[in-house]
This record gives structure tokens, C-alpha cells and sequence, in this order.
């Protein structure tokens, strides 16, 4: 007997460390409503589709095998999982010992990514907010480190500080993409490399 959607989606909060809804929902506040998941895994609210790739990304499983178990790869193609890692400063550089691969934090399955090394880092600061607000989410794809201007990287030096902002060419600096007129551009110096080329912004409305 096949079984219900309801009872995957319990495992793979299980799976994911969380003991409860309520942990799970104290853990990412942001991200789920506790009564939302209670309903979800008694059965008493149908799992959406939207709410199967919200805990698919949350929980780091297909959102189709929610849904549909063995099926899942057919319905949702394409999908990947993604480490998310600490957090990067949309503000000034600073010291950032979590953006290592040692230290994942969690996994998130996001759709329709190219290939490469890719990593999600949380934003702090508003430096960035005309495209990336803070508390929102980015993708990086650390292979891809080819510089151009007007786009998007996240920068750090050799001892571990490390800054998202935007690249210009002419003259070269990294700069601000923000509201907020406080923030300069930062002059760019041999010690700095690139750390990859942030491509997606995930953000709550």
C-alpha cells in the first residue's frame, strides 16, 4: 500500500533533525508556521504542491517524492541540493570562518540550476538590498570566478573575511547595490579573490 504524502513529509523532517513540527518550526521561524506543518503531517491540509518545494528545500529532499514517492524524479525534474553555509556580510568585509564546506548547516533542493560548485550563504546587512535584502538567501557557484562587470560575487580574503557586492570594471572596485546611501565602494587590493559568482536570490515576501 502506497502511502500517503503526509507520512514522508514527517520523515523527512525526521530526517532533517528535527524531533517535532515545533522544532522544526523554532528552527526556522522564517521559513514555517507550526500549525501549517501540524496540519500538513496529520493529514488535515493537503500538501501543495508550493509547500512540497518549500519543505523539499527546507528538509533537503525532492519535493516530488513528498508528493508522490518513487515518482518524484518524473514530476520534478531537475532539481539539486544545495549546501547552505553560514552567512556572508552584505557590509563591509569581515571575518567569516562559516563560509568553509566543513560547516553546512543544512541542504536546500532548488530547480533549474546550471552546472557547477554551488553553496546558498544567508545575507546579513543591507548593502545589497536593491537585489538581495538581508535575511534572504543566495546561490554561488564557486566555479565560476570569471569577473564581469555589473555582476554579482561574493569576495573574501585569504584569512577569511569575505563581503557579497558588485563588481565594476572602470575604474576597478567592488561596490553596493543598495537604498541605503551610507555604503561606499571598496577599492580592491591583491589579497582579495573571488569566491564565486553569486547567480540566485531566494527571499520571503
Amino acid at each position: 500500500m502506497t502511502r500517503e504524502p503526509r507520512f514522508r513529509l514527517q520523515e523527512a523532517r525526521a530526517n532533517a533533525g528535527f524531533d517535532s513540527p515545533s522544532e522544526a518550526a523554532r528552527a526556522l521561524p522564517r521559513d514555517i508556521n507550526k500549525n501549517t506543518l501540524i496540519s500538513h503531517e496529520n493529514g488535515n491540509r493537503p500538501i501543495s504542491r508550493k509547500a512540497a518545494e518549500k519543505y523539499g528545500r527546507l528538509f533537503g529532499v525532492e519535493a516530488g517524492w513528498i508528493l508522490f514517492g518513487e515518482r518524484g524524479d518524473v514530476e520534478f525534474p531537475g532539481l539539486v541540493k544545495v549546501p547552505v553555509i553560514s552567512f556572508v556580510s552584505a557590509s563591509n568585509l569581515r571575518d567569516q570562518p562559516g563560509v568553509t564546506a566543513a560547516d553546512i548547516e543544512r541542504w536546500i533542493t532548488v530547480a533549474d540550476l546550471p552546472a557547477g560548485d554551488w553553496v546558498a550563504l544567508g545575507v546579513e546587512g543591507d548593502s545589497m538590498n536593491r537585489v538581495a535584502p538581508d535575511g534572504s538567501t543566495i546561490l554561488v557557484n564557486r566555479a565560476d570566478d570569471r569577473l564581469l562587470d555589473g555582476k554579482f560575487y561574493v569576495f573574501a580574503l585569504g584569512e577569511g573575511a569575505a563581503t557579497f557586492q558588485r563588481y565594476k570594471r572602470n575604474p576597478e572596485m567592488i561596490q553596493p547595490y543598495s537604498t541605503n546611501p551610507d555604503h561606499l565602494p571598496i577599492a580592491i587590493g591583491d589579497d582579495l579573490y573571488v569566491f564565486g559568482r553569486a547567480r540566485r536570490v531566494i527571499t520571503d515576501l
